[in-house]
């Protein structure tokens, strides 16, 4: 059986393989030398759609070789992938941590984040990479990014997680995430601020290369892939549920102190 899987972060690239998602991710995140190890994010789609990716070749190429050892990877595009794929492709999300621990999220109905304050907080992961504090909700936000013709940059399609906002008067009610706001917290202060208070600034960038500092810890309400004016959601499990249900995951992530 053939998967293809959207890889969106640390690179962008869809993948055929004969792996299931969970060894796919596994296999990624170790790779086949001892000592290789680095966390990624990606998306299994279903396969057939269109003209822009050439599938005959997956088939030819991703088979098992004569010892029935399985086709490992077959990287089919490694550039403007995700905006050539229809939303209505996308299955589960998968989280990989570097031991190659991996977690799926499934879709849900878009809802707006519960704990809206006016402003959120946005990890942007394929095809930019910025952290940002935007005015808008997410659906509002993908809709500003991608579709907001007064402005001269958009993007035909993104992928990004909204990011837990810290309590900045009780910053041990915030729970772990990391040292995300100990260094700059004041330049994160002035972002939020700037959203917060002027009617014309929808977004401020607070750091443009923040991939190196992205942990799992810092994923609030969940993830979002959307393209033209259509939005997919797909929730983050709570710190409850994943020690109930997914406690190796989280405890591979650091979600748990």
């Amino acid at each position: 059986m053939l998967y293809y899987y959207v890889v969106f972060s640390p690179i962008e690239a869809l993948i055929a393989s004969q792996l299931e998602p969970k060894m796919f991710g596994s296999y990624m995140a170790r790779g086949s030398k001892k000592g290789s190890a680095e966390w990624l994010m990606f998306a299994e789609i279903t396969s057939g759609f269109g003209e822009y990716f050439d599938w005959d070749y997956a088939k030819r190429k991703c088979v098992s070789r004569p010892d029935g050892t399985l086709k490992h990877s077959l990287y089919l595009s490694i550039y403007r992938v995700i905006e050539h794929i229809p939303l209505d492709q996308y299955k589960d999300i998968y989280l990989v941590t570097k031991d190659g621990s991996t977690l799926g999220l499934s879709q849900e109905p878009y809802r707006k984040p519960t704990n809206w304050a006016g402003y959120g907080l946005y990890k942007e992961h394929c095809p930019v990479h910025p952290f940002i504090a935007s005015s808008l909700e997410p659906k509002a936000l993908a809709d500003y990014i991608i579709n907001d013709t007064e402005k001269k940059i958009t993007v035909p399609a993104i992928i990004f997680n909204d990011v837990t906002r810290i309590d900045f008067d009780e910053k041990e009610e915030t729970g772990n995430i990391g040292s995300m706001f100990e260094r700059d917290l004041e330049h994160v202060i002035e972002c939020i601020n700037e959203v917060k208070d002027k009617k014309d600034k929808i977004t401020k960038t607070i750091d443009r290369s923040f991939d190196s500092k992205f942990t799992f810890q810092i994923i609030d309400t969940g993830f979002y892939i959307a393209k033209g004016k259509s939005i997919l959601f797909y929730p983050m499990p709570s710190r409850e549920e994943l020690k109930e249900l997914n406690y190796d995951w989280g405890k591979s992530a650091n979600i748990f102190s």
